[in-house]
């Protein structure tokens, strides 16, 4: 069977930062690393454009995000590494997902709230300035994610709702066209999911609070010691509670030197060998990466070719998918029209088996796609019972079934675990 999927990426519209690389690069990178993850990595500069006007910008943005994925360990030859707008299928993916979501469920998207709570505040117009982008943020996100069936997406808990709504699509286009979406889970690591920025409040490009994730080691020291802290003298014990300088810790620190670190706040640690602590731990582990970066920042074709490369074999993923998908909801040849993929009742059809007995007196039966097209073939059965017996497993069991009976079954050429996966689940639950 198929490997599990995984999934993620950065907006290309500033400097990657700290909190980019402890709740999205770091966990993603060591995710790659295991051998049954296919691992899937993205410039989002499609979403940049929602943030910024500056050509310029996104470009820089984009050639320093790529490098840091790189010299973070990402290695191009085990992962899918590609630039969002090289995938022409997302955006016309983006369009069906549009079709089949409510406008009242992209009404409650967190960003389009807090831009309209902002304007109602001003007493202006509630969607002054707000633009269609901004709106269908969540569709092109859960593009993103359904494109390529990720199981996984590690994302922020103010990251959760997106994934939310992109399983609502996949719910919303699988009922009307067949199960063809795998409806996707969010990842979060607890301890660092959202990082303090230099302010206390989210890290973030927004807030002009970010520290950068490759700064030179004595601009990281500097925007270190400028941490907002309280008025607490040394000696005096100090709360971890709503501590920026303690969360930047405790995501750089194994569990032990966390308890350490919180015991010297109970004890009444100065702010600043408290920052100086932080610095260093941060510094350890960021230090051995940032010369690979600033090397690759160097040499910008390098970087190019590997993202073609990537974008060949997204496409190579995408392409077939989105002429499935295409084929779902009637965008197909004009010679196919009325015969496969739907019922008399107009309704979308499901897989089905088909058994018959060769002239060798053996019983054999077939799994056919919804378009008609075969997905497997059994071996020969001495009675139709014993075949019956089978066709009752997998639709009972799905794909689970399928290892058990593997000396069995013969699956097609052309057939992805995916899309077997798919159908077998399809019976299930029809």
């Amino acid at each position: 069977m198929s490997m599990e999927r995984f999934l993620t990426g950065i907006t290309t519209s500033g400097t990657p930062h700290l909190g980019n690389y402890v709740g999205s690069i770091r966990p993603s990178v060591r995710a790659s690393l295991q051998s049954e993850v296919q691992s899937f990595y993205f410039l989002a500069d499609y979403h940049a454009l929602i943030k910024t006007a500056d050509p310029a910008r996104i470009q820089r943005s984009t050639l320093e995000i790529a490098a840091s994925w790189l010299s973070c360990g990402l290695d191009p030859e085990r992962v899918v590494f590609y630039r969002q707008s090289d995938i022409v299928e997302i955006s016309e993916l983006a369009w069906f997902l549009s079709c089949v979501v409510g406008k009242g469920v992209l009404n409650r998207a967190h960003a389009y709230k807090a831009a309209v709570d902002k304007n109602c505040a001003a007493g202006m117009d509630a969607d002054a300035d707000i633009s269609v982008g901004l709106f269908m943020y969540p569709v092109l996100m859960g593009a993103d994610i359904l494109m390529f069936n990720a199981h996984k997406v590690p994302v922020g808990r103010d990251q959760v709702q997106h994934i939310e709504m992109a399983r609502d699509m996949a719910h919303s286009f699988n009922h009307r066209y067949g199960s063809h979406f795998i409806e996707p889970k969010a990842v979060i690591e607890d301890n660092v999911a959202t990082l303090p920025g230099l302010d206390g409040r989210k890290m973030s490009k927004s807030y002009d609070n970010i520290i950068p994730l490759f700064a030179p080691r004595e601009q990281l020291q500097k925007l270190i010691n400028g941490i907002v802290t309280d008025s607490k003298t040394p000696g005096e014990a100090k709360t971890t509670e709503g501590s920026a300088l303690f969360q930047m810790y405790q995501a750089f620190a194994t569990p032990s030197q966390t308890a350490i670190f919180q015991q010297d706040f109970a004890n009444g640690i100065a702010w600043s060998e408290a920052k100086q602590r932080v610095f260093e731990r941060i510094d350890q582990e960021i230090a051995p990466m940032r010369s690979t970066y600033l090397s690759l920042i160097q040499n910008p074709d390098r970087i190019e070719t590997i993202l073609k490369a990537g974008a060949t074999q997204a496409r190579a993923v995408a392409t077939p998918f989105m002429n499935q998908l295409r084929h779902a909801v009637g965008l197909r040849p004009l010679q196919t029209q009325g015969m496969a993929g739907t019922t008399k009742a107009g309704k979308a059809a499901t897989p089905v088996f088909k058994q018959y007995r060769e002239k060798d007196g053996r019983f054999y039966f077939k799994l056919m796609s919804a378009q008609g097209r075969m997905l497997l073939q059994s071996t020969g059965f001495d009675s139709p019972h014993d075949a019956g017996k089978t066709m009752a497993l997998l639709s009972q069991t799905g794909a689970d079934a399928l290892v058990g009976l593997s000396n069995h079954l013969l699956i097609s050429p052309g057939t992805s675990d995916h899309e077997l996966a798919m159908a077998l689940k399809q019976l299930q639950t029809s």
